[in-house]
Parts: C-alpha cells; structure tokens; sequence
C-alpha cells in the first residue's frame, strides 16, 4: 500500500508541478519520448465530414407541415448520403447571426424516418474570445450547435428566416468513424468505443507526433499512451500537494517559477481527489486534424458548466463516438483550432479530457465567448433545457471541480474575477465576479447550460467544497 501510494504521489506531484505559467508553451515542452519518435507513423483516423450547400425551396416544399412560411427559406429535401451520425449547419461570416429556425429529419441505417427535430441555432457565445489568434482566424464560420442523431443515411433539412439569412448556409453531416481496439478503462462506468458492424477498424499502428504530444503532455500522470487517467484517493492527491514545495525546491532554478506550486496549497491543500478522466487517447481523438501546439492561460479561476446541445440520444458506450463528431465539427466544420471545451461529461457521469494540452494544466479553450482566460470549461453531454441531468452528471461537476479548482487553491463556493474579452453582456475589460462554479449563461445571454442543468450548479458547488474538505 505504501510502495502504491508513494509512486501515486511521485507521478500526481510531477504533473502539477508542470503547470505552466505562460500563455503558450515551448515547442520542446510538447515534444514525444525519444522512444515514441521512432515508431512509423500511425494513419489517419476514420471519420469524415459532407458539406452540402443548401438551396431555396420551391412553394410546395415551403408549405409543409401544413404551415406557410416567408420568403427566407432554405433547405434540401429528401435525399440518400453517405452514413453519417451529427448533423449541423454552417455559413461564412462567423459574426452573422441565423435569426430564425433549422429543422431535420434523417433515416436511420436501415430504418425508418425520424421525426422533425429542432437544431439550436444560438451558437455564437461559443467560442474563442475575438482578439485571440484562434478567435481570429480566418477560417472561422458561423455555425449552429451540432446534433447528435445516431447512425443515419438519409436527410432532410429546413431552414427558415425570421430575417435574411445568413450567406453560404451548408449543411455538415459528420461521420465519426470507428475507434480502433483497444482495450477499455476498468470499472463499471468505462465506456466502450461505438462501432458499426459493417466496418473493420483501422490496424494499430505507432502514434503520429501529434499523438504523441497529446499523450506525453499527461504521461506523468498516467502511463504513456494510456486510455485514461486513474483516480486517485483523497489522501493521495492531499498529500502530493503538501510535497510539492520540497519537489520544486529540488528543481532547477531555472525552472523553479514554471514549477512551482499555487502557494494555497503549500498552505493548506483543500484539493478534492483526482477523478479518473477519459483521455483523448481514450475516446481516439484524431488528433492530426487539430492545430499543432498546445496555447495556455496563466491559470484556473472559475469553471463554467455547458450542455452540448446535442440531444440526449444517445447510451454511455457512444459518448466517445459522440465527441469525435463534435471534435470534427468543431475542427473542420466550424473552423477552431481544437475541441471547443476543456472537459467533456457524458450522462453516466464518465469524465473526459477535451482541448488538449494537459489535463492539469490551464489550457486555453473556446468555451464561453469573452472568457476563456483564466477559466476552464465542462460541456455536459446532452440538452438540458426541458430534461433534468442525471444524478451522475451533477456528482462528476463536482469531482472534477473539486480536483481542479482546488490546483490553484480555489473555493468551488466561492467568487473569482475574470476580465470580459467582449460579449453580448459585458463589454470588453469589464471585471465581472463569478461564481467559481459558474454557468454558461452567466457570461453571455444564452439559454446554456439549460435551466435544469443551471439549477443544479448550486449543489454541484456545495458538493465540490466537501470533495475538498471544507467545513
């Protein structure tokens, strides 16, 4: 027990220790193991996206439903494509907003028609903050949340304007594709890669050196390579805090200040235990679609909760399918430099690493529109606006925030200031107080992360503080 003990704290303390304390981290600070550059490279991942430009719709096609609509309407009737598992639709200025409503139906693989399903088209607060390098790019495009709607091979979509429509409307069908085999994180809750019967997975092969830096940026938590991240208990993570000062007083000087713990810590580690993590690794991330390089903020002070306004169709086994369809939508379709969140939660409360970079350490996402500095972001899996989050989901905040917060001394009941980079409600560098366990909605005017999710963020905080041991 002891032996296990001290090489958990041996491996949790190097990890924290590595929290970088500037904006961008060093080419040689992501490199791969020596080793893992001599492997051949691995080929790309499957998954694949079709981007079908939309068209107006005649009269007959406008009155469906029984319902005639205005002059703005755009959309493709029926039709056979490729399979495909998300749906979402995209246009070229990321700074026009779609005012109205987007609607489809697909066929499942096989099966039968569904009926019309609502796409949320609010999805501008998502995002990098406007004078990032990311927030700028321009490749960026405006872009509805995307739908998960399982394995399909038929669509039919509409789209109709409360006001002129956005130019350049496509509609993105996303594959996910199949993960390879690999061997599934133990324990009840592990999910499984979601696979199609007619398809054979892709041969293992030696990680790329993409793959190799998203992995080795956690290596000093888990193995190299490895599927997940695993817990640690309370007394484990407490104490790997409490030796953090006498491991970055053995550090070079050089590297004492990127090293060195937050002094709250040193102090008194209210730290909740590490939860197990799902690594991008895990849930197989095609990593070489992603920009290379990992960008950092100085540090971590509130957590902002989202839901993936996905829909809640789907099992726990396909979550890991469902984050590579966001993943490539996020990427390829809606143009950001990697997965918009830092952590992802499905609804059995199993817990993933997001934007990569290093699960410890402050990666910079694209999460909350106007702030993403000094802020870290949970996209629950689902649509939790009429639908309430399983227990599971509200346990999994908290044990996250608990572990994470409590890296850079923070109190999950407590308040921290961020600096709006610019929004739609506080204009840019205006200092607002958040709560440390904050929601979407409260740095932007939108309806994330859903009402029944929102209203459960208050026990999620009083939950985390005891993870931390709090009185």
């Amino acid at each position: 027990m002891r032996a296990s003990l001290a090489s958990s704290i041996a491996v949790t303390c190097a990890a924290v220790l590595a929290l970088p304390v500037s904006l961008t981290v060093p080419a040689a600070a992501s490199a791969p193991p020596a080793a893992a550059s001599a492997l051949p490279p691995a080929p790309e991942l499957p998954g694949s996206t079709q981007s079908l430009p939309l068209e107006p719709l005649g009269a007959a096609t406008r009155s469906l439903g029984g319902t005639a609509t205005g002059s703005g309407e755009q959309g493709l009737t029926r039709r056979d494509v490729r399979p495909f598992s998300l749906v979402g639709v995209v246009w070229d200025d990321p700074a026009a907003p779609l005012h109205g409503t987007v609607q489809v139906r697909t066929r499942a693989t096989g099966g039968a028609w569904s009926p019309w399903q609502d796409v949320e088209t609010h999805n501008e607060e998502h995002g990098a903050d406007p004078d990032t390098a990311e927030g700028s790019a321009r490749v960026l495009r405006g872009s509805t949340a995307p739908l998960w709607v399982g394995d399909s091979d038929g669509v039919e979509i509409r789209v109709r304007g409360e006001e002129p429509l956005p130019a350049g409307l496509r509609l993105e069908l996303v594959d996910p594709g199949e993960a390879p085999g690999q061997d599934a994180p133990a324990g009840p809750e592990a999910p499984a890669p979601h696979t199609r019967s007619a398809r054979t997975p892709a041969a293992p092969a030696g990680p790329s050196a993409a793959e190799a830096a998203a992995s080795a940026v956690n290596a000093q938590l888990a193995p190299y390579g490895a599927a997940w991240i695993p817990a640690l208990s309370k007394e484990e993570t407490e104490l790997t805090a409490r030796a953090m000062p006498q491991q970055a007083a053995a550090a070079p000087a050089a590297a004492q200040a990127a090293q060195a713990a937050p002094a709250a810590l040193a102090a008194k580690p209210y730290i909740g235990p590490r939860p197990k993590i799902i690594t991008r690794k895990g849930w197989s991330a095609d990593e070489s679609i992603r920009e290379k390089g990992f960008v950092y903020t100085k540090t971590i002070k509130a957590a902002f909760v989202h839901h993936s306004a996905t829909g809640n169709n789907y099992t726990c086994k396909q979550a890991p399918s469902v984050l590579r369809s966001i993943y490539r939508y996020h990427v390829k379709s809606s143009g950001w430099r990697d997965f918009g969140y830092n952590f992802a939660v499905d609804k059995c409360g199993n817990i993933y690493e997001g934007r990569a970079g290093g699960v410890a350490k402050p990666v910079m996402g694209a999460h909350t529109l106007g702030f993403n500095t000094n802020s870290m972001g949970i996209a629950v899996l689902g649509t939790f606006s009429k639908s309430n989050p399983p227990a599971a989901v509200v346990t999994a905040v908290a044990r996250l925030t608990a572990w994470k917060l409590g890296l850079h001394g923070v109190n999950p009941k407590g308040t921290s200031y961020l600096i709006s980079g610019g929004g739609n409600l506080y204009k840019k560098g205006k200092q607002v107080r958040f709560n440390a366990i904050a929601g979407h909605r409260d740095g932007f005017a939108t309806e994330c992360p859903g009402g029944r999710l929102y209203g459960k963020l208050g026990t999620a905080r009083a939950t985390s503080a005891k993870y931390q041991g709090r009185p």
